[in-house]
């Protein structure tokens, strides 16, 4: 699975309006979360995980440890 254009835009936009440093997926991810099926939440957190690793938002970065429940990344603002 890969993220939609869209879904990559509203991402960015979210993570603009943050201020620097870490975060859960979720956080940005926004409303609809706790909505989503575990399944689904599995597969849209590794295509941003995938997308973090290939450049695709500039600024954001895998720390590679996982607290509180989920992977935490960093927001370089």
């Amino acid at each position: 699975m890969q993220l939609s254009s869209s879904e990559v835009a509203r991402l960015k936009a979210a993570l603009s309006d943050r201020p620097p440093g870490e975060f859960h997926f979720p956080e940005i991810y926004g409303s609809g979360w706790e909505e989503l099926w575990i399944g689904d939440k599995v597969k849209t957190g590794r295509a941003f995980l995938n997308a973090v690793r290939s450049g695709v938002f500039p600024g954001v970065e895998d720390t590679g440890r996982k607290a509180g429940g989920g992977r935490l990344y960093r927001w370089r603002g």
